[in-house]
């Protein structure tokens, strides 16, 4: 009898344990949907969500043109201009395939900004023009590439 007592109380702590895990899982979603949303607006006013892209800096908290603000440009018409292969091309300028990849794909290059699937007007200056950028994207599309 004493065991069966034993495995009431038991049971109810249990119980009383899982009511607060679970409270407290609703509370971490409210504020990840607090941050998200509050990340949301950030982007939709153009500013930066991330780490600088290759050939931006930031300063004061905005993208600027660094150093490597004109290869970004040369890396997209090298790629739409010539007939060669993306490691070919990552070699030539230091990058990984990836990262080439991630370069020809980078709505910040457009002067956008990209987050949680939509894409917002940046407050910084475009490396690429929106034709470049577009016919890049229809090459990679052509060529299959992901």
């Amino acid at each position: 009898m004493e065991e069966v007592e034993q495995l009431k109380r038991e049971n109810q702590q249990l119980k009383q344990h899982i009511e607060f895990l679970e409270k407290e899982i609703e509370k971490l979603k409210l504020i990840n949907k607090t941050r998200k949303n509050a990340m949301s607006n950030k982007a939709s006013k153009g500013n930066l969500m991330s780490r600088a892209a290759f050939g931006y800096k930031i300063e004061d908290g905005k993208l600027i043109p660094n150093e490597h603000s004109k290869e970004v440009e040369e890396i997209f018409q090298e790629f739409l201009d010539y007939d060669i292969s993306l490691r070919e091309l990552a070699k030539k300028h230091n990058l990984s395939v990836n990262g080439l990849k991630k370069i020809l794909k980078n709505f910040t290059y457009l002067g956008k900004i990209k987050f949680n699937n939509q894409i917002h007007d940046g407050t910084h200056q475009p490396l690429v023009s929106s034709t470049l950028f577009n016919h890049v994207q229809d090459k990679l599309e052509k060529l299959g590439i992901k």
